[in-house]
């Protein structure tokens, strides 16, 4: 007589970090939500602060080899399931001709500030790729070294936010002249808009041919608007970047401190919304339709500020917050401040790791 074994459950396949993270970018099941932090490469961790010892930021950020090296550092340590490219937003204007360097005492400083139309028609969009060929290079020697098992993340501010900073000159403790110029003469603003539409689409098209997973678009001075100038200023810049790019990689639009405005936020066309600490992440999430991903939310103070046990008890909360919401992402609200205390990261990957 044949007797027949029972079948065994079948195993649910195990997702490789960069399957979940993309997969959860494109609202599609997944085991748990992937996890990275904004700011996760650099000031935090003390093989960073050893590099810089040596190197300045720029030094950091323009040799392709030294920003292969900090982009994985926290990958390394954590475990994280995507890495995003050590760089900064401003290589942007400097590549269409305003050159940035940080201070030692913190800040910005660029050689000169964007304040008339003769200073828009100077900035050249041509030769941006081509300037910024030492970030292809450090996303191709990415994308070699993390293979199939952690994703990779491009990004760039927004038109909006990278215009703010041109037109100080400088990290300001308040930034008005590109609010004024919008308010007062928005043609000479759309001049610039459409320049930095143009530079930042050439850049992020470079981006996906090196074969990042997704792609982050920083408005971080989003919130300087008021809700009826956003869609003017920001969104429809940021809509026609996203229009352009093909619709295979993903994009993820952080518009820090404009909390309330789903619809203009929703039109931009992004795959996915990252919601700042500011706001309830259980309030998007019945506000903002299943099909666009949401990225977020814990405070960064609290991972500076708290305890491993606090850290690991708001994790779980913003987890089971999301619990059966397709397409979440884990992030922070905003990014890593230098006083991070490692022992809070840890404890923060470790809860979202084992969250089932």
């Amino acid at each position: 007589m044949n007797v027949i074994a029972p079948k065994s459950p079948a195993l649910k396949p195990v997702l490789t970090a960069r399957q979940r993270f993309v997969r959860a970018a494109h609202c599609q099941p997944v085991d748990r939500s992937p996890m990275w932090l904004m700011r996760q490469a650099g000031r935090a961790l003390p093989e960073y602060r050893k590099l810089k010892e040596t190197y300045t930021f720029v030094q950091l950020v323009q040799n392709p080899e030294l920003a292969v090296e900090v982009t994985l550092q926290p990958v390394r340590r954590f475990g994280f399931d995507a890495a995003i490219l050590f760089s900064d937003i401003l290589v942007i204007p400097e590549a269409l001709g305003q050159t940035y360097h940080f201070k030692e005492t913190g800040g910005v400083v660029m050689d000169f500030a964007v304040t008339s139309k003769a200073d828009i028609e100077k900035l050249s969009v041509e030769r941006v790729v081509e300037r910024l060929s030492y970030v292809d290079k450090a996303l191709r020697m990415l994308r070699q070294e993390l293979g199939d098992q952690t994703a990779l993340i491009g990004f760039t501010g927004s038109p909006w936010t990278l215009a703010t900073f041109m037109m100080e000159g400088a990290s300001v403790p308040k930034y008005s002249r590109a609010l004024q110029l919008f308010r007062e003469d928005p043609k000479t603003y759309y001049a610039l808009a459409e320049k930095l539409t143009d530079a930042i689409t050439a850049y992020l098209k470079m981006q996906i041919a090196t074969g990042v997973d997704a792609l982050q678009i920083f408005d971080s001075h989003g919130g300087h608007l008021a809700a009826t100038e956003f869609p003017e200023a920001s969104g429809r810049w940021m809509k026609e970047i996203i229009s352009q790019l093909g619709g295979k990689t993903p994009v993820i639009a952080f518009s820090l401190g404009t909390h309330g405005n789903w619809n203009d936020l929703v039109s931009t066309g992004a795959n996915v919304l990252g919601i700042d600490w500011q706001t309830s992440l259980a309030e998007a999430r019945k506000l903002i339709p299943e099909n666009i991903g949401l990225q977020g939310n814990l405070s960064p103070t609290l991972i500076s500020d708290g305890t491993p046990e606090s850290v690991a008890r708001e994790t779980k909360n913003i987890l089971e917050t999301m619990r059966g919401r397709p397409g979440h992402i884990f992030n922070l609200g905003h990014g890593l401040t230098p006083a991070a205390k490692l022992e809070n990261i840890a404890a923060l990957a470790e809860t979202v790791k084992n969250h089932k």
